[in-house]
């Protein structure tokens, strides 16, 4: 049997005398107008706590079941790991924009097998390669859902060899989308806005590429690129802001395999540039790159330029002068005094 937890209060009102002309009105309004006061009150409430397991809003202080019956929306079985959730879930994966469909269609496998796992026979295998044929061909109904599904196809390459999560090229797709109804793609290449949709997308996320790296795994070059993307952000109203060269250091310090003494004291570097301005118009990774190796020769790192340019694809002569700029900052600065190796 149910029990609800009742507030004193509640039942002082109750039993407290009636007016007369509340007395007057029937039951049902009166119902009503309790149940809408009360469906009001819980709506403002922001500390209440759900029962998921009987449906229930109770006052965390009282205790008070405030709203019950409650639908609930989940499976009406229980999985308590991963292979059992998996094998009694009976729907499909959730909707994505990374798929020019959103993910709503339906696919053929490849392999050529029945529900039994018994291989089909030559008919049957013709026959499933022209339903596939034909499946394929619906899924792009107009030129626009094929121009979709191409860029996709290069979000989601570029995305995986740039090691980008899956949010990152969640968000490319949106960005891609976008562009594409505006209409800003007549005149301009797939592969250019999809490398552009990339781009953006990982600075807005905080884990940015150079253009040099996007470059590298797009098909277009790099001035197509800069002048995609200038264009693409501007008429999105693309809110970016300039990238922080602090952003590269834990890759690049990945990649290098260099203590954290390293990091620690690169990031410190950059702070402080920051603080005197010297950041501005510089290149960010530049700066990261400088900031590694003047970090390295700090910790007493055996750390050459020539390693940090492979990794960072920045020229030595750009490290050698953005990492004296930042020691010379520093040592103006009072934090820390570095001997001859400026």
């Amino acid at each position: 049997m149910d029990t609800k937890h009742v507030d004193w209060r509640s039942m002082r009102d109750e039993s407290a005398p009636t007016a007369e002309p509340e007395a007057r009105r029937s039951g049902d309004e009166r119902d009503e107008d309790e149940a809408e006061s009360s469906e009001a009150a819980v709506a403002d409430r922001t500390d209440l706590v759900y029962d998921e397991q009987h449906g229930e809003w109770v006052d965390p202080e009282t205790g008070e079941i405030l709203r019950e019956d409650e639908i609930d929306r989940g499976p009406e079985w229980r999985a308590f790991d991963a292979a059992e959730r998996d094998q009694k879930s009976r729907v499909g994966s959730p909707t994505t924009n990374m798929m020019h469909d959103k993910g709503l269609s339906t696919n053929i496998g490849w392999q050529n097998k029945d529900a039994y796992g018994n291989s089909l026979s030559s008919g049957q295998r013709q026959k499933m390669q022209r339903l596939r044929t034909w499946n394929e061909r619906f899924r792009t109904r107009d030129s626009k859902e094929r121009n979709l599904k191409q860029a996709l196809g290069e979000v989601e390459r570029m995305g995986s060899a740039l090691g980008l999560p899956d949010t990152v090229r969640e968000t490319a797709s949106v960005i891609y989308r976008r562009a594409l109804d505006d209409d800003l793609l007549p005149g301009r290449s797939i592969e250019g806005v999809a490398t552009a949709a990339i781009y953006a997308a990982a600075r807005q996320a905080g884990v940015p590429r150079s253009l040099d790296e996007v470059r590298r795994v797009s098909r277009v070059d790099k001035m197509e690129l800069t002048r995609t993307y200038r264009y693409v952000s501007r008429e999105l109203g693309l809110d970016m802001k300039p990238a922080d060269p602090a952003q590269y250091l834990p890759r690049f310090v990945s990649e290098l395999d260099v203590t954290d003494d390293v990091e620690r004291r690169a990031r410190s570097l950059l702070d402080n540039a920051k603080r005197q301005g010297i950041h501005s118009g510089k290149s960010p990774v530049g700066l990261a790159a400088a900031a590694i190796y003047a970090g390295g020769l700090l910790a007493d790192e055996e750390l050459t330029q020539s390693e940090v340019s492979d990794v960072t694809d920045i020229s030595e002569v750009t490290i050698r002068n953005r990492y004296r700029e930042l020691l010379e900052a520093t040592q103006k600065s009072g934090e820390m005094t570095v001997g001859s190796t400026a």
